[in-house]
């Protein structure tokens, strides 16, 4: 029995017409009501799954609400390929927890959905999007701008991206989206340049079958690993007669399976191809999308890269929408490294456009992440935010670097094999993790031409150009080719290719040769100085299809190497000016009295014998100690702290480690002039530490726990700690401060109802008031549950991101794994070792290589017999390698020889082995 869902009376003509398109809409299965419980006072939310028919296919939906009946704003959120609308079901449910209503949606042929894939096609897929806009509009809750117009944004990432631009296209009624890491033009995506990217559109092609669906769908997706979709129980048949999934064009639709095997057969597109692809890309209606668009790329993606978010964005502001743009860590070949930065800020670009809030902070018209360090862990860089007030594109400030190289011939061999390496998918992104990544270029096949040593940094922001002669001897005179830019060391031995990307070009007519401008990949890579810019063309690849014909290939360069450097795009500074001396010990008296201490220091500083003067050469340095020593009262020489010297940088996380007893705590009492040292000197940006010292108003701390006024609000006891100061109010930066910490809507409840994780966190906004340039936290985590220590992991690294500098004392040595870029290990009051985590914590011959399935004992003994590789040992996540000679580089490309489903390669290293050897395995 079908069951026409709940309508409002609405005026007859509007009703009429919202009644046919909801036709399409009955409910035929797994109609249910679910409530989410909520951690403290945030309120439930309730969830209602429904599979809906619609023309052709059931739609597997959920719908999220929370709180009361008020009405509010709605988003549709989209789903990755491969995927489901299960892969979003946490997003929704935090965007329902802010205020909106929340529908998701399994695409056609994936998760419980029916239908067959059209990737994105106007007459199924974006209709479907139009119809559950029409179900929200009959939603007593969802806000309307006019009958059957309710307030909607649309979001997602790759697959469900494409489909939020396209939706906002071909219906006037979406108010504004957040398309992520995914395509203006699909035939550009996939065919670039005409050369067709094979090993992209294979996995497309696998992921879409009925019986090839692997968990996780496309990779860099951030899907979730789901079983193999079937058939929606009511699933219609499609025209040609059979259900979806049933033939051996797998879950596609026919037009798309002829047109693969088609391509992958002749090895490059034809022209009905490239028509197919762009019938269903943006590009097609980008004249009609005019709303205001937050475009998220990923700077690690092969599939969509940065020209795609060019396009979309250059397009959509020529309709006078607002546009924002953010390259983002990760992508395609290497995951979404900063999705929760992300979902804050397509919450807030809602916030803006949908609540209509004008003080939303939607960020800055363009942002860019950029590396600040390596994570031990898994090696990833550490990031930092870069912007400008306005979008650059990617030729912006171009800067010219003569290459020198003769005229340079190169062969294209039969079959296009032994092909270079350059990114693969879905892993290509991670290869930072073991050295200089990935980039394999066979003697014979490429030419190379390098730059003179570069007298300073240049930063490279966009798309490097530069003039080829070209010619071939192939039978038609064409030639494909693939161009990339390393980054090669004074040496000359290491050289780093950005992102692991690659441009190819498709070259005709060159049997005379001709001239071609090569446009190479988009990337932001900062190289030093002393360095060169090599341009390497090839003639292979392995992620694109080379002619089978060999040839060889003549190539010289026409002009110097463009490189945009966008000088408009600033990376985030060391920290607004600070006032508060930051002990936050949390009650008012308290703060009242410490300030007439530092008043009496000030004025007192200059006429005190023995304070040394400020020295002006470490002015930057955040905090340098140098032989500090601390005795026990009363003793001679028993010492909690003895001889102790490190430096802290501008920009780091530092991790103080040691036993109980080894001195930390008392180091940091000395470094807040709580204590006098001894013996030694601690400075603070040049200025020598004491008691009330004025360098301290740019040091905000939490050393000895907080104390508030539990009646009061959180709100209120930070506003009262402030004014004891005697600061004026806008030197607080008390938003700053507040949105860093994330406590929410619990800023406004009395703090004897917080929970102990929202006291700590409290505690570190109160040391954060001001936004001091040193931050200092002593056992920030001590009785907190590891989903509150994540969170204050996230606090930490948020507040480092703008490139001001925290110290943490904790004996959680995974957590100061995962948070910090250096480490000092103390025990009995001494230095035991400083430095880089990634340096203490070594392991760098041992590699985790993570697997996209299982592999049997065969495989395993074939890996372990590779030359160079010393042992191989079966992990939870793949396998564990021991490297004796081999290079990273030289196992992945063996791995991919095997045919190993290599999904990540990063090393593997533990900070708690370390530790406990350095300090002689005491506990």
């Amino acid at each position: 029995m079908k069951l026409r869902l709940p309508q409002p009376r609405l005026p007859r003509r509007r009703r009429t017409r919202l009644l046919a398109g909801a036709a399409a809409l009955a409910v035929v299965a797994g109609a249910g009501t679910w409530t989410a419980a909520a951690s403290g006072d945030a309120p439930a939310v309730h969830r209602q799954d429904r599979m809906v028919e619609m023309p052709g296919a059931a739609i597997d939906t959920s719908y999220f609400t929370a709180g009361g009946g008020q009405k509010r704003p709605a988003v549709l959120l989209g789903h990755g390929f491969g995927g489901s609308k299960d892969d979003v079901r946490a997003q929704a449910e935090r965007l329902a927890r802010d205020g909106y209503a929340v529908l998701t949606w399994s695409a056609r042929g994936f998760g419980r959905s029916g239908g067959r894939i059209g990737l994105n096609d106007p007459e199924h897929e974006v209709k479907d999007v139009s119809r559950l806009v029409d179900w929200l509009a009959l939603q007593p809750e969802v806000r309307l701008d006019g009958d059957g117009d309710p307030r909607v944004g649309v979001a997602g990432a790759s697959y469900g991206g494409a489909i939020s631009l396209l939706a906002a296209g071909y219906d006037a009624r979406v108010d504004a989206i957040a398309p992520q890491i995914t395509y203006w033009n699909l035939a550009d995506s996939l065919f670039p340049q005409g050369v067709f990217k094979k090993l992209w559109a294979g996995l497309f092609f696998t992921t879409g079958s009925a019986d090839g669906m692997r968990p996780g769908g496309i990779p860099g997706t951030d899907t979730a690993p789901a079983p193999a979709p079937a058939p929606a129980p009511s699933a219609p048949a499609d025209a040609a007669g059979a259900t979806a999934g049933s033939t051996a064009c797998g879950r596609f639709q026919p037009e798309l399976c002829a047109m693969y095997e088609r391509v992958a057969v002749a090895g490059k597109p034809d022209a009905e191809a490239r028509a197919l692809l762009e019938t269903r890309s943006p590009s097609a209606v980008g004249d009609r999308i005019k709303v205001p668009t937050l475009i998220v790329q990923g700077q690690e993606d092969s599939l969509f890269p940065l020209d795609q978010a060019d396009a979309m964005a250059k397009a959509i502001a020529a309709n006078g929408a607002p546009v924002s743009v953010d390259w983002a860590a990760g992508g395609h070949d290497g995951g979404m490294r900063e999705s929760g930065r992300v979902e804050d800020r397509v919450t807030a670009w809602f916030d803006r456009y949908l609540k209509d809030e004008k003080g939303a902070d939607t960020g800055p018209v363009f942002r860019v992440s950029r590396s600040g360090g390596f994570d031990s862990t898994d090696g990833a860089v550490r990031l930092r935010g870069a912007g400008g007030e306005r979008y650059p594109g990617l030729t912006a400030g171009p800067r010219e670097f003569a290459l020198g190289g003769r005229e340079q011939g190169f062969a294209n061999p039969a079959g296009g094999a032994p092909p270079a390496l350059s990114s693969l998918p879905g892993i290509g992104g991670q290869l930072a993790a073991v050295g200089a990544g990935l980039s394999l270029d066979f003697p014979g096949q490429y030419a190379r031409f390098d730059s003179e040593p570069l007298d300073g940094e240049v930063r490279i922001t966009g798309t490097p150009t530069v003039a080829l002669n070209v010619r071939s001897t192939a039978a038609d005179g064409s030639a494909v080719l693939f161009g990339k830019v390393y980054d090669v060391g004074p040496d000359g031995r290491q050289a780093v290719l950005p992102s692991q990307l690659v441009a190819p070009v498709r070259v005709e007519n060159a049997q005379q040769g001709t001239t071609v401008e090569l446009r190479l990949p988009a990337v932001d890579h900062a190289v030093e100085a002393g360095h060169r810019l090599r341009l390497v063309v090839a003639a292979t690849d392995l992620g694109y299809a080379s002619p089978a014909a060999p040839a060889t290939y003549t190539v010289s360069v026409r002009g110097p190497l463009a490189v945009p450097v966008a000088d408009g795009v600033r990376t985030a500074s060391a920290g607004l000016p600070a006032w508060t001396w930051g002990l936050p010990l949390g009650a008012a008296l308290l703060a009242a009295a410490l300030l007439g201490i530092r008043r009496t220091g000030r004025e007192g500083a200059g006429a005190r014998a023995g304070v040394p003067q400020p020295d002006p050469a470490p002015a930057g340095v955040p905090l340098e100690i140098t032989g500090l020593t601390k005795r026990y009262a009363g003793a001679q020489d028993r010492y909690a702290v003895r001889d102790l010297s490190f430096r802290v940088e501008q920009g780091q996380v530092l991790g103080l480690l040691g036993p109980n007893g080894a001195g930390k705590t008392t180091t940091l009492r000395m470094l807040m002039g709580l204590i006098s040292p001894d013996e030694g000197e601690i400075r603070v940006f040049g200025h020598a530490v004491r008691a009330g010292a004025p360098v301290l108003s740019r040091v905000g701390a939490f050393v000895e726990g907080a104390g508030f006024l539990p009646h009061l609000s959180g709100r209120a006891n930070l506003e009262l700690y402030w004014q004891a100061t005697g600061r004026p109010a806008e030197d607080a930066h008390m938003a700053e401060a507040l949105e860093i910490a994330g406590l929410g809507d619990a800023l406004e409840r009395a703090v004897r109802t917080y929970s102990q994780g929202m006291r700590q966190r409290l505690a570190i906004a109160q040391a954060m008031l001001g936004m001091p340039d040193l931050l200092i936290l002593d056992e920030p985590t001590n009785g907190l549950d590891p989903p509150q220590i994540r969170e204050m992991r996230d606090v930490m690294i948020r507040y480092a991101a703008a490139g001001r500098t925290v110290i943490v004392s904790s004996h959680l040595l995974s957590e100061v794994e995962q948070t910090c870029t250096h480490l000092v290990v103390m025990d009995r009051g001494r230095l035991v070792r400083a430095g880089e985590v990634a340096e203490i914590t070594g392991g760098g011959d041992t590699l985790l290589v993570s697997l996209a399935g299982p592999v049997d004992e065969g495989t395993v003994a074939k890996v372990a017999a590779l030359e160079g590789v010393g042992a191989v040992t079966a992990a939870d996540d793949g396998l564990l390698v021991r490297l004796e000679g081999a290079t990273a580089p030289a196992l992945i490309a063996e791995l991919v020889r095997l045919e190993v489903p290599v999904s990540a390669v990063g090393p593997h290293r533990r900070l708690e082995d370390a530790f406990l050897t350095l300090i002689g395995g005491a506990a």
